[in-house]
């Protein structure tokens, strides 16, 4: 994948995951809602993908996606709270009560 292009995020609410495109194929990211939360719940990747900087770049993009619709996101996986460990900037949008 080009880097200099934005990444490309589809919203599949019918699938409830978030995807996008590379070279090896489709990654998504699964998630549910609850009131005014979105919990996210697993990576798919391809099995050849290995680029761990990407999938941190696609979690950010989820984030602003979060930060646009006001919602709060709860990590389900530890891929995820490891994600919030790395970037603290968007600890804010963990639900009251939630440390990681």
């Amino acid at each position: 994948m080009n880097i200099e292009n934005p990444m490309e995020i589809k919203d599949n609410t019918f699938s409830r995951q978030f995807e996008t495109t590379v070279n090896e194929g489709l990654i998504t990211v699964e998630y549910s809602f609850q009131e005014k939360k979105i919990f996210l719940t697993k990576i798919n990747v391809p099995e050849a993908f290995e680029n761990e900087a990407f999938i941190s770049d696609f979690l950010k993009n989820i984030m602003e996606i979060a930060i646009e619709r006001k919602l709060r996101v709860v990590p389900i996986l530890p891929k995820i709270v490891l994600f919030f460990k790395k970037n603290p900037i968007y600890k804010e949008l963990l639900p009251p009560g939630i440390r990681l």
